[in-house]
């Protein structure tokens, strides 16, 4: 990511196709990290030099300090209820990562996860760079190591090397989306983190597409963009590594089957329209008891067909 000089890359936004940009948050109960992340883009990547031309985070239901601390550091906070209040919310990631392009301006969105740890704002300085220097580039997503340390905390590369624990923390990325996209989509097995949270796309292409209202999402806009645009529209960018905070292992595979359900609705599948609920098991006061979940099927029209957003942006 040190190969995209700043000052570069405003010349390109200035001269070339790319236009404004705008960083996205989408945040839950994340207090702890939303500001410093948004405090370090505005610094940097738009007062230090004006890459980055609005900043939002949009707040899905937190129950703590988290709109309050973004809106100090100096992002514009809009809670996912007030962005097309007609429709009703849908849990899910994927739901605020939709109601989020009737809520930015920017020719290039950018999304960035709000619980990452040592971020660096030239993360995003980097996923932006192909997209502001390459018309035929789409879609960028990062490329990191995932330190783990176990759920909840994090260690260091090194320093989780030295102990033992393993340097990627990707398990559903490597026990169910890369065997998925080696199996169906090989033109992709060459995508470092194919569930990147961070990752940028032309708003062009990201109105135009399905999404999935939970973890779903990152999965089905990098089929989607195959399937529209094509490989030569796909890229991605090392920025070294990522730091955040881990799920356990019930979390991950509540998400590995939304991920599932994801793909089948993309391969065709008699299944792809059937809702299911998961079940899970844990031992309590030393008995085996099991949990059932509702793994979401739902998926949002591409925003372009969305009347508010038609008016918006004038689309014809």
């Amino acid at each position: 990511m040190d190969d995209w000089c700043p000052d570069a890359l405003l010349a390109a936004k200035n001269a070339g196709p790319g236009g404004t940009v705008s960083v996205v948050l989408p945040a839950r109960n994340e207090q702890d990290t939303v500001g410093e992340i948004v405090a370090a883009i505005r610094a940097e990547l738009v007062v230090g030099v004006a890459l980055v031309d609005e900043i939002v985070v949009v707040d899905s239901g937190s129950a703590d300090r988290t709109a309050e601390i973004a809106r100090a550091a100096g992002a514009r906070v809009v809670s996912r209820e007030e962005i097309l209040p007609r429709v009703p919310v849908e849990a899910g990631k994927g739901e605020v990562l939709w109601r989020s392009l009737l809520a930015t301006s920017g020719d290039i969105v950018c999304f960035v996860d709000a619980d990452l740890r040592r971020f660096d704002p030239a993360m995003v300085r980097g996923i932006l760079g192909p997209l502001l220097t390459d018309p035929a580039v789409q879609l960028v997503k990062a490329a990191y190591d995932r330190p783990f340390g176990g759920a909840g905390s994090e260690v260091a590369g090194d320093a989780a090397a030295e102990v033992g624990l393993p340097v990627n923390g990707g398990r559903v990325t490597e026990l169910v989306a890369r065997p998925l996209l080696n199996l169906h989509w090989p033109q992709l097995a060459g995508v470092v983190q194919p569930l990147a949270g961070e990752y940028a796309a032309r708003r062009e292409l990201l109105a135009g597409l399905t999404f999935p209202c939970g973890y779903g999402v990152e999965f089905s806009l990098l089929i989607d963009t195959l399937r529209i645009a094509g490989l030569d529209a796909v890229a991605q960018v090392d920025v070294g590594s990522r730091h955040h905070r881990h799920q356990d292992d019930q979390a991950l595979g509540r998400m590995a089957g939304e991920i599932w359900q994801t793909a089948l609705m993309r391969m065709g599948s008699a299944q792809r329209a059937a809702p299911y609920r998961m079940t899970q098991f844990q031992r309590e006061d030393g008995v085996l008891r099991p949990s059932t979940h509702d793994i979401t099927t739902v998926e949002r029209p591409p925003m372009r067909t969305i009347p508010e957003y038609r008016q918006r942006f004038s689309v014809g």
